[in-house]
């Protein structure tokens, strides 16, 4: 029988994961989590409800130098934050379209990230922008780059006794401008066929984030600038950078499908990025 646990600071969280040896749950927004209860996928003998933590990092937290999001950021916090649009819009987008508006108000920042599903919404947006994850344990805490935290579909490189605490994103040079694509089978609640985030610095050299193409979101860079005004130039890149792609047939969709529409939204998020507004560096 599945135990629930609430914890009210960091100390009892790390301690209640450790004492449950790999078979203890983070409960926030439990969008995806009480689900998979529900359905007996996943019968974890404690569920640790972090909404009593006092000692939690804020949700969103801006400063000089970059913007840090806690465990409590829900997809409609960030939806609704001007700041954020101004300096990370491919974000902003990419969390407006994670469910239903219902499942935005619960579903949290961190938790998206820690299910760790190829397609999940907000991991391609947050890999452009160099997000920094900080994970806490009986060993403290390690701070490590988002591209090297999913390890596969459903797995992260969190331990039995570790959480995610915060994720930090530093805030974008001058002129760095970017866009989010996304391809689902239906309009409305459904998980990406293909998503696309494209950043692009004011010098021309382009990131990609990819989702739902590989077992993990991928990302990707040209080595050198590229002209955004020549059409052949830029085509070739977006080739190259999406060459890291290794699509599967699944229910949603056909390999060679999705395997052609990652060129397209490619495309389509690098022209997006490249005719937006760039970022006017830092200002709170």
């Amino acid at each position: 029988m599945t135990q629930y646990r609430r914890p009210d600071n960091v100390e009892d969280v790390v301690r209640t994961l450790s004492d449950a040896e790999g078979n203890g749950r983070l409960l926030v927004g439990g969008t995806d989590l009480l689900v998979a209860v529900r359905r007996r996928p996943l019968d974890p003998l404690v569920l640790v409800d972090l909404k009593a933590v006092a000692d939690l990092p804020p949700a969103i937290e801006v400063t000089e130098a970059a913007v840090r999001f806690g465990p409590t950021a829900t997809m409609s916090d960030l939806a609704a934050d001007s700041r954020l649009a101004a300096m990370f819009p491919a974000l902003v987008a990419a969390s407006r379209v994670v469910g239903s508006l219902a499942i935005r108000n619960r579903a949290s920042l961190i938790g998206n990230i820690c299910n760790a599903s190829p397609a999940g919404d907000t991991a391609p947006a947050l890999l452009i922008y160099g997000a920094r994850v900080t994970i806490v344990g009986r060993a403290g805490e390690r701070t490590i780059p988002l591209s090297q935290f999913f390890v596969g579909p459903g797995l992260t490189t969190c331990g039995p006794d570790e959480f995610v605490l915060r994720v930090d994103l530093p805030r974008p040079a001058d002129g760095y401008r970017s866009a989010f694509e996304r391809l689902t089978r239906r309009r409305g609640v459904d998980l990406a066929t293909v998503s696309v985030a494209a950043g692009v610095s004011a010098e021309g050299s382009i990131t990609l984030g990819l989702g739902a193409v590989g077992p993990t979101p991928l990302l990707t860079e040209t080595a050198a600038a590229v002209d955004l005004e020549d059409v052949d130039a830029v085509e070739q890149a977006v080739k190259q950078l999406i060459g890291i792609a290794t699509p599967i047939s699944d229910l949603r969709s056909g390999r060679e499908y999705r395997q052609a529409m990652i060129a397209v939204l490619a495309r389509r998020a690098v022209s997006a990025a490249a005719r937006s507004v760039g970022t006017k560096g830092p200002s709170t």
